[in-house]
């Protein structure tokens, strides 16, 4: 989640090679108020890696979602320029340990939506194309973008997903397992009225919770710095589809603030044309 108070955009993780020590189901850690993911549980989350030479390692930067067997749907922030190299990223999947050694993909094609500027003003979405498509990889499959038609409500059973921060002070500690937490859809409208309150009126008279975006999370459940990109989900008859896209918020999992989302229904004609044009 990218912060309105603090633009820091990396969680950076220690590398670790090899195969990482098995740790309980129920171990409460990460996202915030979250607990580990079982290996295949989300088969569409991916890590958006970058190099760093200091730790002379690719590391996880951001989030993202396969949404195709050749594209991968994350936030525009988390790519920071429109002119960037996909050669300079990587795309770690079909693994819940961040750094367990599977091998990492790389990106042919990175599109920024044409609208972006900044998180806090909308169309903080960007697609990644892979070199090669992932059909032949374990674990990893295509979410179910929702339709054009779909409501989530604060009835839906919705859950957000990510190796980012476990509090706002506090990196995801060794193994580095993926972690999940599930969190309620806030109506646009109370959401809205929150953000003022948190900022004590300071954008009186301004929208800032869009209609492209989504507000899901409460005190104590959300998702955090180095989350951006990933995926919230809800499970609708029976399927889970992408609904939201880890954007940005005020702080992680404080009270009445919950974390705001790309509204990936929002995007889905834009996000049609790129795949058809560019696939």
């Amino acid at each position: 989640m990218l912060s309105l108070l603090c633009l820091t955009l990396f969680f950076v993780g220690c590398s670790t090679a090899g195969t990482p020590a098995p740790v309980s189901e129920d171990v409460l850690v990460g996202i915030v108020g979250g607990h580990n993911a079982r290996q295949g549980k989300w088969p569409w989350q991916v890590s958006l890696r970058i190099y760093s030479y200091y730790m002379t390692s690719w590391v996880h930067i951001c989030g993202g979602s396969i949404i195709h067997p050749q594209w991968v749907l994350t936030a525009a922030h988390c790519i920071r320029k429109r002119n960037a190299d996909p050669s300079s990223f990587r795309i770690h999947a079909g693994d819940v340990y961040l750094y367990g050694g599977k091998g990492l993909l790389k990106v042919s094609r990175i599109i920024i939506h044409p609208d972006y500027v900044h998180p806090g003003l909308g169309s903080d979405v960007a697609l990644l194309r892979l070199a090669k498509p992932v059909q032949s990889y374990a674990n990893v499959r295509a979410v179910k973008l929702s339709s054009g038609s779909l409501n989530v409500t604060p009835k839906d059973v919705c859950w957000v997903t990510g190796w980012g921060a476990v509090s706002m002070w506090g990196s995801l500690p060794p193994p580095y397992r993926l972690q999940q937490v599930q969190v309620q859809i806030v109506d646009n409208d109370l959401c809205e009225e929150m953000y003022h309150n948190a900022s004590r009126h300071y954008y009186r008279g301004q929208r800032l919770i869009l209609q492209d975006m989504l507000c899901a999370g409460s005190e104590g459940r959300d998702s955090c710095y180095g989350d951006s990109g990933g995926p919230l989900v809800c499970n609708v008859a029976g399927s889970w589809n992408l609904v939201g896209v880890v954007s940005w918020g005020y702080g992680c999992a404080l009270r009445k603030i919950p974390g705001v989302y790309a509204r990936v229904q929002s995007f889905l004609p834009w996000i049609a044309r790129q795949i058809k044009l560019f696939s």
